[in-house]
């Protein structure tokens, strides 16, 4: 008598496993590649990204490491494979956050006169300094801020054609750059659900070139692009810098970005700084 066989059960694919490969891939990393940085076998990693093996809280820290996953990554491998998150992420008026605020803002009273600002990694607006703040009433009246809506975002202000954009001499060179560190972020897995919703936001606005709507690799960014702007008989011309915190093991100190902006031309300082007067 002839016995009916049992087909073979495959392995349910992890929700962890599945992470683990999304960033090896998005890394460009084969699994052997990984594996050696990692230091494990590549017949334990294969295991951990099908479903066959449950990784150590341990063995996902590693792995995170080897990709360098950013630390809100780390988090929601953690949770993926059932363990608590090792990063916190504490608002920046948070008590605990006091002496990084001094910090803050010195850095943002040295500019002075010239505009600064801190943006958390969706490009919210945290902190601004009075050189931003007069230069911000200088282009974009209270009516216009309030028709850009949202919560203040530096891109949002940029882009809105109620915001910045009309001002701007040069706004498609300098708009088609920034809206290049938004697909970078999302390719680099920097990125997560909010920094989607801003980029799509930002592509369905007016007159948005098709081509920006995709990561354009083959992009050079040039040493020095000079953002132009003019109202009225007001031209100026600046460039920023972007800083962000030393060794930061709170995920709000890591996503934290400063930008200072200086003027590109003697022109533009004179300007900037009879603001202040």
């Amino acid at each position: 008598m002839r016995h009916a066989t049992s087909p073979v059960k495959k392995p349910r694919a992890s929700p962890v496993g599945q992470l683990i490969k999304q960033w090896r891939e998005r890394r460009r990393l084969s699994q052997l590649s990984l594996a050696v940085d990692a230091e494990i076998s590549t017949r334990h990693l294969s295991f951990i990204e099908t479903g066959r093996s449950q990784p150590s809280r341990d063995m996902v820290l590693l792995l995170a490491r080897a990709l360098e996953v950013p630390p809100r990554g780390r988090n929601d491998l953690l949770a993926a494979a059932g363990y608590a998150p090792v990063y916190r992420e504490t608002a920046l008026d948070a008590p605990q956050m006091s002496d990084v605020r001094r910090a803050l803002d010195f850095t943002l009273r040295q500019q002075e006169p010239f505009p600064a600002l801190v943006v958390d990694g969706h490009w919210n607006l945290l902190m601004s300094n009075q050189g931003a703040q007069r230069l911000m009433a200088r282009f974009v009246s209270p009516e216009d801020m309030a028709a850009v809506g949202g919560r203040p975002n530096a891109l949002r202000l940029f882009y809105h054609p109620r915001g910045m954009r009309p001002y701007i001499v040069n706004w498609e060179a300098t708009a088609a750059a920034l809206i290049q560190w938004l697909h970078h972020d999302l390719a680099r897995g920097v990125g997560d659900d909010e920094t989607r919703r801003l980029l799509a936001e930002l592509l369905a606005y007016p007159d948005v070139p098709q081509k920006w709507r995709s990561l354009d690799l083959d992009v050079t960014p040039v040493p020095f692009l000079a953002v132009e702007m003019r109202k009225d008989d007001f031209h100026v011309k600046f460039f920023s810098t972007l800083a962000s915190l030393g060794v930061p093991y709170d995920i709000t100190l890591h996503e934290l970005r400063v930008e200072c902006f200086f003027p590109a031309d003697t022109a533009s300082e004179a300007l900037l700084r009879g603001l202040a007067l």
